[in-house]
């Protein structure tokens, strides 16, 4: 049934949470792929040099780093674990992978490390969920 699963982390506790049942499903529904996606937004050009380039170091190392915390989260599954990483608008990157891969669910955290925009479900969650080309599952 979700032979394709899409896991969407930003490093907060509820991205954790998501990535257990995320594992829990693939393990479940003997899944065939799993990715892992960690979308942050752009740098502002703005910031020049020196400034740019330790601004994407900092991000590329903070996104490796929620990869890896996720995937040691999951554990093994069934299937080989793929990465991304994307500089964008986290729900468009979330939703352009979906699509992209065909995903058959999306796995993500009710709330991000985001600032207050969306009050109860974060405003990503709100807008992947609104956007999505399949099922989503919100975890807290």
């Amino acid at each position: 049934m979700f032979d394709k699963i899409l896991l969407a982390v930003d490093g907060s506790d509820h991205a954790l949470q998501a990535a257990r049942k995320a594992a829990e499903l693939a393990r479940a529904m003997n899944s065939k792929d799993f990715r892992i996606v960690v979308a942050y937004d752009f740098i502002p050009p703005y910031l020049g040099e020196p400034n740019m380039q330790s601004a994407i170091n900092a991000r590329m190392d903070d996104a490796n780093a929620f990869v890896q915390k996720a995937m040691e989260t999951v554990g093994k599954i069934p299937c080989e674990i793929h990465t991304e990483l994307i500089e964008g608008s986290p729900a468009e990157a979330i939703i352009k992978v979906a699509n992209s891969f065909k995903c058959d669910v999306i796995v993500m955290g009710s709330r991000g490390l985001g600032t207050l925009a969306g009050l109860l479900l974060g405003s990503t969650s709100q807008k992947v969920v609104a956007h999505a080309p399949c099922p989503v599952l919100i975890v807290r």
